[in-house]
């Protein structure tokens, strides 16, 4: 069994965005992900073959969509599922305080009716 915790083992300086991969099990992966100012470069979309689920856990961020210029402010507490191949984009994060992100990327098929997770 594992533990942990977001909040913690956070360097006090970022110079890129921090991803950790907390665990992996087939079609599931879940990542942290700390930002502080961060944002995705200029003419960059995010355009996976995932679907992503993301809890922000602490800290501010907004989100794009390419489709119709859409933008998503996100506070601690809130949700987004994210489709695969919806492009997006980090707009923005807080740059006076981490943002923490808690991302579950899965796939859609045929799954197992448990997940073991040792």
């Amino acid at each position: 069994m594992g533990t942990g915790d977001l909040l913690s083992a956070i360097p006090a300086e970022l110079p890129q965005e921090l991803v950790e991969e907390l665990l992996h099990r087939g079609w599931l992966r879940i990542e942290r992900i700390v930002s502080c100012g961060h944002s995705s470069p200029e003419g960059f979309w995010y355009d996976q073959d995932e679907h992503e689920w993301v809890l922000l856990v602490s800290g501010a961020a907004r989100l794009r969509f390419e489709e119709g210029g859409r933008q998503v402010a996100l506070r601690p507490g809130q949700y987004l599922d994210i489709p695969a191949h919806l492009r997006h984009r980090v707009e923005w994060t807080a740059p006076e305080q981490h943002t923490v992100w808690l991302a579950v990327f899965y796939r859609e098929g045929d799954y197992p009716c448990a997940i073991t997770l040792s």
